[in-house]
């Protein structure tokens, strides 16, 4: 059955089906024109949007239903971790193409369900429309922070360090095994993991939330659009310079083995290939132990020293006695 043999309707009805009871501070949710909810004392909201278009974001050819609903949310849960935020609402708008199957409609929300019941952040309102072409997902994101505990990208300065968590280039790699036509069954665990990576992202909310609560931090920025977007975007913002050791970049093993196999540039699909979806931070030397302690607290990840924030209004990137301008990152245009 596809979705247009059981009609919109129905369908919105089989989504609110699925919900649990609304918390009290939802005082209208799904069903009127607009969701109506009850502010949190002291804070402040954190608004963020993104959509996933099909062919651009993701293929329905290579990922599962469920991946694609899980990423939906997942890459509006980083920028809220890039913020310090922590997740409260969501408002989902699906345009769908008349001829997608019910089942793939359902295990879509299999995923976007699972990771927001995960991370107790609630679904209060939407939309379904129909779509000419591609499949599209567009949701919105509502968190909540204290005031002055907000991560923002402008708060670096000159002597600041630079921090990366987890792995890099690993989503970059997964695309293109994806887009190699490897038999993905026959793949060892690190190409395995560089491939789930690019299917399934993770959101470092505990990390950004407490690391924005102790105040260990300056500057903050989620690696969507690669490493040299992120570095550019905070020295820009923050209208400082910043160099980063190439040696130090923390590539995921996947990452080396393709490139060994391919003869790929493992350091330009860390820094330009985007989707990894790991957080950049700022952070003062006075604060760096602060930092540390915050990064255990979370147990998240692990973060590497990559670079330092300069007041010469430069990019760079020094690998030996080679100091090069940073790439660009992705962009869509």
């Amino acid at each position: 059955m596809t979705i247009t043999a059981l009609g919109e309707r129905a369908l919105i009805a089989r989504l609110r089906a699925r919900m649990p009871p609304p918390p009290d501070w939802v005082l209208t949710g799904i069903g009127d024109d607009a969701a109506v909810l009850q502010p949190e004392r002291g804070m402040v909201d954190v608004v963020t949007t993104d959509a996933l278009v099909e062919d651009i974001h993701f293929r329905r050819g290579w990922s599962a239903p469920e991946d694609i609903g899980h990423k939906a949310l997942a890459v509006n849960l980083s920028d809220l971790a890039a913020m310090g935020a922590a997740p409260r609402a969501l408002l989902l708008s699906l345009a769908l193409p008349e001829s997608l199957p019910l089942d793939d409609f359902d295990r879509i929300l299999d995923g976007f369900l699972a990771l927001a019941a995960l991370t107790r952040i609630r679904l209060v309102g939407g939309n379904i429309t129909r779509s000419p072409g591609p499949l599209v997902i567009d949701v919105t994101a509502i968190g909540v922070a204290r005031p002055r505990r907000i991560l923002r990208r402008s708060g670096a300065h000159p002597g600041d360090r630079l921090f990366v968590t987890g792995h890099l280039g690993a989503a970059a790699t997964g695309l293109a095994l994806r887009g190699s036509g490897v038999d993905l069954a026959g793949l060892d665990a690190d190409r395995r993991a560089c491939v789930s990576k690019y299917d399934r992202p993770d959101a470092r909310l505990r990390t950004g939330q407490i690391v924005a609560h102790n105040r260990a931090a300056s500057a903050c920025m989620d690696l969507s659009d690669g490493l040299a977007d992120a570095l550019t975007q905070v020295a820009e913002a923050s209208g400082c310079g910043v160099e980063i050791l190439g040696d130090a970049l923390p590539l995921h093993p996947g990452v080396l083995d393709w490139a060994a196999a391919t003869g790929a540039d493992a350091r330009g699909l860390a820094l330009s290939g985007g989707e990894d979806y790991e957080l950049l931070f700022a952070v003062p030397k006075r604060r760096t132990r602060l930092f540390l302690a915050a990064i255990r607290q979370a147990g998240e990840t692990t973060v590497t020293d990559i670079g330092v924030c300069t007041k010469e209004r430069m990019t760079c990137v020094v690998a030996g006695d080679v100091r090069a301008d940073l790439p660009a990152g992705f962009s869509h245009f």
